[in-house]
């Protein structure tokens, strides 16, 4: 591979088997084994409800048989030399029923695709933790010492702070001791847990709810995924009220930006994924962004494929259009240089 090259540091290759049948209702469930009706609702109610052709694209590789059958639907939109951050999921502890297929078996499926001589050189896998599972950690440990994943994926908004007990005692000194990063999920939309919908639910992961787990773990290395998501930046866009000095927690953009510029955590990173598919709109607040030293080296490139498969651009449109916009050395520093001091600590 050569020196600079594309990391993507947020990728899904979970398929529907991984998700609970009664997520996020068992209405839903049973519609989404049912790709012919979707389909055609899709068809009937295009124009009118285009969320639902959305959800049906999604839904067409989440259908997909294997996390291998996903990854090959991502590969060709990228150079050669690309790697992926892959981060699984576990809904179930957020009060739905286990998945078809658990998460250990999840787990061991992505193990047993990154040791293929393909794929080896290509992926770095995470482990996901829902500190309300029982066997949590061990999981963890397991996926880490058995089968060399290089990171920890969080989502709060499953029905847990980021301070959770198994989290402070157990997976935050592990991941210290093994210099092991932390992606979570950090904006107000995304899956939830059953009894987590809400303002409730988008505060278990507001970004102010990591400050205790930084001042604890100060060499912790976290992302907050999608820099606060895009509805964040439109309002941070419409303005922020000088006079109100909640107006600055509020509106999370203003609130990790606040973060990172501030000496106090210099292991807090962001990523762009999903939030820079609203493309036209976004990426000139993020060249603006991107001036600020703090924010120019712990920006991150990601996508959220699939989850990208509700938008109208290509993974493919979205990287050259950055690349064309940013120029070439801004784009892989924070598709390459950045990525890689998060993963390893090591600043390049």
């Amino acid at each position: 591979m050569s020196d600079r090259h594309i990391i993507n540091c947020h990728l899904h290759l979970f398929t529907l088997d991984n998700v609970p049948e009664d997520f996020p209702s068992p209405i839903v469930g049973k519609l989404r084994n049912k790709p012919r009706l979707i389909s055609f609702l899709a068809k009937v109610l295009r124009g009118v409800a285009p969320q639902i052709e959305r959800l049906a694209r999604m839904a067409d590789v989440g259908r997909l048989e294997t996390q291998e059958k996903v990854l090959q639907r991502v590969l060709p939109h990228y150079p050669d030399d690309t790697q992926f951050v892959i981060l699984p999921m576990d809904i179930a502890p957020g009060g739905y029923r286990e998945a078809p297929v658990g998460l250990r078996e999840q787990h061991d499926i992505l193990a047993q695709l990154c040791r293929a001589e393909e794929y080896a050189d290509r992926l770095i896998p995470f482990a996901a933790v829902h500190p309300a599972r029982q066997g949590a950690f061990d999981e963890f440990r397991r996926c880490v010492e058995e089968h060399g994943f290089r990171g920890l994926k969080l989502y709060p908004k499953l029905g847990y702070y980021p301070y959770h007990p198994v989290l402070m005692d157990k997976v935050y000194p592990y991941c210290v001791d093994n210099n092991l990063p932390v992606m979570t999920h950090c904006s107000r939309g995304g899956v939830y847990g059953k009894n987590a919908a809400g303002v409730w639910g988008e505060d278990l992961g507001a970004p102010h709810r990591y400050i205790p787990v930084m001042a604890q773990f100060p060499a912790l290395r976290i992302c907050l995924a999608h820099f606060g998501g895009s509805d964040e930046w439109e309002d941070y866009v419409a303005g922020i009220d000088p006079l109100d000095p909640d107006a600055r927690i509020v509106n999370w953009v203003t609130m990790i930006r606040d973060m990172i510029k501030s000496p106090k955590y210099p292991n807090l990173f962001t990523d762009i994924s999903y939030t820079m598919f609203d493309f036209e709109e976004n990426l000139p607040y993020l060249d603006i962004f991107l001036k600020n030293d703090a924010l120019r080296s712990r920006v991150l490139f990601g996508s959220d494929y699939y989850m990208t498969k509700q938008e109208d651009l290509s993974e493919r449109a979205v990287s050259m259009r950055m690349r064309h916009a940013l120029g070439d050395d801004l784009y892989y520093q924070i598709a390459h240089d950045n990525v890689r001091h998060w993963l390893t600590g090591e600043a390049v």
